[in-house]
């Protein structure tokens, strides 16, 4: 295999050279553990705030709003446990899409076991949420709506301002997943008008195993993680501050030019689609067809198997998903998918591609190459 183009980006970046640099101090000379109140540790300490500041400067928020955490699922289970049981006295009753990821879905149905009560809203054909649905599952005893972000696998971006504004007006905490869209696309938490948002290192050219919540000031969450007092209480654990500085330098990297970088993922994005549908027939786009990812495209192939072609693709030296990466090794039918109203066998003919800021039109060139001849090859053997 001499040719290798990386279209995983929704599952994993690599991390960035300015990164790796940033944090290589903290796993030898910067060693001390940030809780330490001796010297070798507040330097820890004076790196581990800074970096905080470098997040809540990208959100447009307070320092102090910004938990760090272990990653994006921790950060989404946090947010829907953490609101769960600080306010099961006030009420049980939990909002969220038919597309959520699955550390969104696997703690509801955790809670569904303890008595909480789950409304899972439903989508359009791109996968879009009606703020209006949202509004009408709202009860009495409502006291969190979790829509996420943007989709990652289909890439649609949701209303999540006009969501809040109509669960704000019934006093109900929002959070949003934002793990694909964080340092992706521009924006404040104050522009999105929600209480809680996750985020994940990973997903924007930093480390793994490191990521966020924010929490609005006055949000009631119960503490997730209970040992010592890290992040105010909320979340114990030795901070894991090579990480974390990591994070913020990825932060800092990617705030510089996310305007810039998403114009040109569009371009990329807008001209892989177009090649797609004039070289193979059989071929729709899932999701938005406008209000999605800049670097997302999700197609399915009318009598190509997703997973056959995977693996066809990656003989020819091309990364891509049949789906998020967590799921992947499942052989499920996408239940995002499903949500849209797919076949069990049309959503097996789905095939996700994700740009990054080191794809080329080189790159897009040989994918548009090599496509037809694998969906050719595929289509001969199934006939």
């Amino acid at each position: 295999m001499e040719k290798s183009v990386y279209l995983d980006y929704a599952a994993t970046t690599p991390v960035a050279p300015e990164v790796v640099e940033a944090m290589a101090p903290y796993f030898t000379d910067i060693y001390g553990n940030a809780s330490s109140p001796h010297h070798i540790g507040r330097k820890a300490r004076v790196a581990l705030e800074a970096a905080r500041g470098k997040v809540a400067e990208y959100l447009a928020s307070s320092p102090e709003e910004i938990i760090f955490t272990g990653g994006g699922t921790e950060s989404n289970n946090f947010a829907i446990l953490g609101v769960a049981y600080a306010l099961k006295e006030k009420g049980n009753h939990i909002i969220a899409s038919s597309i959520e990821h699955h550390s969104v879905l696997e703690p509801l149905k955790f809670l569904e076991k303890q008595g909480f009560r789950v409304t899972l809203v439903p989508v359009d054909h791109n996968g879009l949420v009606d703020p209006h649905d949202v509004e009408k599952a709202i009860t009495p005893e409502t006291i969190l709506v979790s829509i996420m972000h943007a989709n990652n696998e289909i890439g649609t971006i949701e209303p999540i301002k006009d969501i809040a504004e109509v669960a704000h007006k019934h006093g109900v905490y929002v959070h949003t997943d934002a793990v694909q869209t964080f340092c992706h696309l521009a924006f404040a938490v104050c522009g999105l008008g929600i209480d809680l948002l996750s985020f994940s290192a990973h997903k924007f050219f930093g480390p793994k195993g490191v990521g966020g919540l924010y929490v609005r000031n006055g949000t009631l969450l119960e503490p997730f993680l209970r040992g010592g007092g890290q992040e105010r209480g909320l979340r114990a654990s030795t901070h894991n501050v090579a990480g974390i500085v990591g994070m913020a330098k990825a932060v800092e990297l990617r705030s510089q030019k996310i305007i810039k970088e998403s114009n040109r993922e569009i371009l990329l994005r807008d001209r892989f689609i177009s090649g797609i549908m004039k070289r193979i027939d059989g071929v729709t786009l899932n999701g938005h067809p406008v209000q999605r990812l800049p670097n997302n495209i999700n197609i399915s192939i009318a009598g190509v198997d997703a997973e056959a072609l995977v693996f066809q693709l990656d003989t020819m030296g091309i990364a891509c998903s049949a789906g998020s990466a967590c799921t992947s090794g499942s052989f499920e039918p996408s239940h995002v998918l499903l949500a849209l109203g797919f076949s069990a066998q049309s959503a097996a003919e789905a095939v996700r591609f994700s740009l990054g800021t080191q794809t080329m039109d080189l790159d897009i060139d040989y994918c548009l190459e090599v496509l037809p001849q694998a969906v050719k090859n595929i289509r001969v053997i199934r006939k």
